[in-house]
């Protein structure tokens, strides 16, 4: 691979990550904005609705996680990261220019649709571009990109929330501080939208569409041919690692980081300091995690995420039991995340691009994805019950639990993806399968 095809690789990559970009601000920007659309729709004190305005965007992902992989296996993979680029466009302006409750959740509901097509095809569409030498790392690009959202939605949150410049700044936050956090997105979604246009399609794509692949019939895949029987233990282990990505428990300090710093003895103006704190350390691991993935490998860094978390959790839960707050919770937090962005966050999806046939990659994704989504719902319906019935001790006692399980299955299951190609893979992943089934 010469320096200039290298140059262009990257470029398309970085197009491609762009909707990890805005996956991961609009997936926390709501977070900061919370306390103030809750108060200019009067929903502080119902429960219900403020679990609707939450989840709206999530049930969105489904929706876009549900539909992606039929559509990239019919359209392509460019005409949906186009798509994704202008439902992102469209939710950013309408988010926040709506005073309408029902309108407001209607815009949230696009921009969800939005995340879940860019989460299914941006790592694929990466993983199907770039050489076996360096698809680790390209793909966690799309982490990176993810983190650098999250981290910018919480930079901006913490400077729109401390606008002074109002006469009554919380007055000016209600009224139209949130607002502009959601409006902040539209910039790098536009840009998005107008690169999405140069970048070209998949090869793998159009090699399958055109019949050059010997598994030429990728395009008319569907549910029914990824449930055959030799595909079954591939597809158990991605829907495992996809949903223990959301229920290893760390995406709640990105969600509700204003109950976990508060009941740590923080107060609002801490609560946001620690927020971009916890960014940060998120942006920087996953970095590091773009040069260990190619030297560790995938199976390493799993491990060291689910049995790292596990012992994480224990420790947080007994503090949190132990009634401790300040610098000490803070720390335990960070590095959590710091964990999470090494391993668990980036190596996911890394191995999701990777496990699965070329037939099947586009509905396999959208499977795994839609799991994946269906996690991250049920993680942040249950929290708040969780918290309240077992209290933060018991809750991440919980987590530890469910990280210790699945290292026991990732232990047995999970296999080392470093260095091979995608054709590699496929024949030692589903050839295996088919001895299995043959014995």
């Amino acid at each position: 691979m010469n320096n200039h095809s290298k140059g262009f690789i990257y470029f398309i990559c970085l197009v491609s990550a762009m909707g990890g970009l805005l996956f991961g601000y609009d997936w926390v920007v709501i977070g900061g904005a919370k306390p103030f659309y809750e108060l200019y729709f009067s929903i502080s004190d119902s429960p219900l609705m403020q679990g609707v305005a939450m989840t709206t965007a999530l049930v969105g992902c489904l929706v876009g996680a549900m539909v992606a992989g039929s559509a990239a296996d019919k359209y392509g993979r460019k005409p949906l990261l186009t798509t994704a680029a202008v439902l992102f466009t469209v939710s950013a302006i309408a988010t926040g220019l709506f005073n309408d409750f029902i309108m407001f959740n209607i815009a949230r509901f696009i921009g969800g649709i939005g995340i879940g097509v860019a989460s299914a095809l941006s790592p694929m569409y990466i993983a199907e571009v770039t050489p076996k030498e360096i698809r680790g790392r390209m793909v966690s690009l799309n982490q990176m990109t993810i983190v650098l959202g999250i981290l910018a939605a919480q930079v901006v949150n913490m400077l729109l929330a401390r606008d002074t410049s109002a006469v009554d700044s919380q007055a000016w936050n209600v009224e139209w501080g949130w607002r502009w956090m959601f409006w902040a997105e539209t910039l790098p979604a536009a840009l998005f939208l107008i690169m999405s246009l140069f970048i070209p399609e998949s090869p793998v794509f159009l090699q399958l569409k055109a019949g050059e692949s010997r598994q030429a019939s990728h395009a008319e895949a569907g549910l029914r041919d990824l449930m055959q029987h030799k595909y079954s233990r591939v597809l158990l282990l991605g829907l495992v690692i996809a949903v223990f990505q959301q229920w290893c428990g760390t995406n709640v300090i990105f969600n509700y980081a204003q109950e976990i710093f508060v009941g740590a003895g923080f107060d609002v103006d801490g609560m946001f300091i620690n927020i971009v704190i916890t960014g940060i350390a998120n942006v920087i691991f996953t970095i590091l995690a773009l040069y260990t993935i190619e030297k560790w490998g995938r199976r390493t860094l799993m491990l060291i995420g689910a049995g790292g978390l596990g012992l994480i959790y224990l420790v947080l839960g007994t503090c949190y039991f132990m009634g401790m707050t300040g610098l000490l919770m803070v720390a335990l937090v960070v590095t959590a995340i710091s964990v999470y962005a090494m391993t668990l966050g980036p190596v996911t999806w890394t191995l999701l691009t990777e496990i699965f046939p070329h037939r099947i990659r586009g509905i396999a994704m959208a499977t795994c994805t839609f799991a994946l989504w269906v996690g991250c719902c049920t993680l942040t319906f249950s929290f708040p019950s969780m918290n309240a019935a077992l209290g933060s001790s018991g809750t991440f006692w919980i987590y530890s639990a469910i990280c210790m399980c699945a290292f026991v299955f990732l232990f047995r299951r999970c296999p080392e993806t470093k260095g091979k190609s995608l054709e590699e893979l496929e024949k030692e992943l589903v050839g295996e399968e088919n001895k299995l089934a043959g014995e």
